[in-house]
C-alpha cells in the first residue's frame, strides 16, 4: 500500500493534461473578457464618432443662426444618423459648452452616453456598463470677401493670369465653385490676402502669400449672393442718346435709358443718378477722360462693357438710396458675356460691379478709394494690378459675407 502511494505521488504522466483542465476555466475567462472589453472599446469608438459628427452638425447650424432648439434638434438627428440610440442613452447638447476652453457662443458641446449589456462580466458584476464621450466644435468667425465668383460648377470661377500683382487687405477671394479649380492663379501673377476659400479646389502655379491661414481654404460652404434682391430700375421712357458737339469740349450726360448702347469720348462728367444701357455696348473709348459721382450703371438686353486701355475712368456709386455701394448692374436675365474693364493707373472705381450671370475681365487697377472696390459675378478674370480694401466707411458697399470654417476643437 505505501509503495503504491509513494508511486502515485511521484508518477508525472498525464499531469500536462490535468493542468491544462484545471487552467481551462482561467483561459476561457480571461479570452471572454477580453472579448468583452473589445466591445467595449468598440462601442466607445462608434459612439465617439457620432458625437463628433453631432458637435460639427450643431456648429453648422448655429452658423447658419439657428436658435437652440435649433441646435439640439439638428445635433440629435446627426447622432441618430451615426449609430446613436436615445432609448439606450442620453444626449445634452450644450451652447455654449459647459466645461473646457472653448466656452464661447460660437461653439457646441455634445455629451453621448448609452448603455451596453454585459456578457462574460454578468457573472460578476449586475447592470450594464456606462459609457459616455464628449465632442466639441466651433466655427470661425465670418469673413469679408472683395471678389465673389457665384457659378456653381465653373473651372477657374477666379482667375489670376498674366503679370497682375494683386494685394488683397482685410478681405478674401471667394469662389462658389465645385469645380476642383474653382480659383486658379497661374503665370506671373503675384498674389496676396488673409486667404483664398473655394466651396470646391485650388489651382496655384504662381506666387501666393496669404497672411491669415496657412493654406488655401478648399470645400468651403458656397458665400451668399450680397445682391441677390437687389431691384432693376424702372426700364420705362424714351429712349435718350449721348449728345454730339466738339469732342475738344467737355461734355455733361444724365440719367436716363441710353438704347442701342453709350459710347464715351474726349472729357464727360455724369451727373448722379441711374443709367440704363439698353442693349449694344457701354464704351469707353481711346483717351476719354470720364468722371461721375453718385452714378449707378443697369446693363440690360444684351448690353455689355468695354473700357479702353488708355481711358481715365473715375466713377463712384451713390452712398445711399436703392443702389447705394452698387457702380455696375447687369440684368440677371442676360447670357453669359464678358464685360472688360481696362483703364490707365489713374483709373479709379468706388463702388460694387455686380453681373451676376455674366464675367467681368479686370485688366486694370480700378480699386478706388481706399481700395473700396468689389466685384461679384459669375467668372471674375483678373489680368491686371489690383488693390483691393475693407476700409470702405461711407461708401454705401454693403459686406460680402463669408462663413467662417467649422472644425472640432476637443
Amino acid at each position: 500500500m505505501r509503495l503504491a502511494l509513494a508511486r502515485f505521488l511521484v508518477d508525472r504522466r498525464a499531469m500536462t493534461a490535468v493542468t491544462f483542465a484545471l487552467s481551462m476555466p482561467v483561459i476561457i475567462g480571461g479570452a471572454g473578457l477580453g472579448v468583452e472589453v473589445g466591445s467595449w472599446f468598440l462601442a466607445e469608438r462608434r459612439l465617439q464618432t457620432a458625437a463628433d459628427l453631432a458637435a460639427n452638425a450643431g456648429a453648422v447650424a448655429l452658423r447658419g443662426g439657428a436658435d437652440e432648439d435649433g441646435v439640439d434638434a439638428v445635433a440629435l438627428r446627426e447622432a441618430e444618423k451615426n449609430g446613436f440610440d436615445p432609448a439606450a442613452g442620453t444626449i445634452v447638447v450644450n451652447t455654449p459648452p459647459s466645461s473646457g476652453p472653448n466656452q464661447n457662443a460660437r461653439a457646441v458641446e455634445v455629451l453621448l452616453e448609452t448603455r451596453v449589456n454585459r456578457l462574460f462580466t454578468s457573472l460578476f458584476i449586475e447592470g450594464p456598463v456606462a459609457i459616455s464621450t464628449r465632442a466639441v466644435a466651433a466655427y470661425e468667425n465670418e469673413q469679408q470677401a472683395c471678389i465673389l465668383a457665384l457659378d456653381t460648377w465653373a473651372n477657374d470661377a477666379v482667375i489670376f493670369i498674366g503679370n497682375p500683382t494683386a494685394t488683397f487687405s482685410g478681405c478674401v477671394v471667394m469662389s462658389n465653385s465645385l469645380a476642383d479649380d474653382s480659383i486658379t492663379i497661374a503665370g506671373s501673377a503675384d498674389v496676396t490676402a488673409p486667404c483664398i476659400v473655394s466651396a470646391g479646389g485650388t489651382a496655384v502655379s504662381a506666387d501666393l502669400t496669404l497672411t491669415s491661414c496657412s493654406a488655401p481654404m478648399e470645400e468651403m460652404p458656397q458665400a451668399l449672393d450680397p445682391y441677390a434682391n437687389l431691384a432693376e430700375p424702372s426700364m420705362g421712357g424714351p429712349c435718350t442718346s449721348v449728345p454730339n458737339g466738339n469732342p475738344n469740349q467737355p461734355k455733361t450726360i444724365n440719367p436716363g435709358r441710353y438704347c442701342g448702347g453709350m459710347s464715351l469720348s474726349g472729357t464727360v462728367n455724369l451727373t448722379p443718378g441711374v443709367y440704363v444701357i439698353d442693349g449694344g455696348d457701354f464704351r469707353i473709348n481711346a483717351n476719354a477722360i470720364v468722371s461721375g459721382v453718385g452714378v449707378t450703371f443697369f446693363l440690360t438686353n444684351g448690353a455689355r462693357v468695354h473700357f479702353n486701355g488708355s481711358a481715365q475712368i473715375n466713377l463712384t456709386a451713390p452712398t445711399s438710396g436703392a443702389y447705394a455701394g452698387v457702380l455696375m448692374y447687369g440684368d440677371r436675365d442676360q447670357g453669359n458675356a464678358d464685360n472688360v474693364f481696362n483703364g490707365t493707373a489713374n483709373s479709379s472705381f468706388t463702388g460694387a460691379l455686380y453681373f451676376p450671370t455674366q464675367q467681368v475681365t479686370y485688366n486694370g487697377n480700378f480699386s478706388g478709394s481706399n481700395g473700396c472696390l468689389r466685384v461679384v459675378a459669375r467668372a471674375i478674370d483678373l489680368q491686371g494690378d489690383a488693390a483691393f480694401g475693407t476700409n470702405c466707411e461711407g461708401t454705401g458697399l454693403d459686406a460680402i459675407e463669408v462663413p467662417g470654417s467649422v472644425r472640432l476643437v476637443e
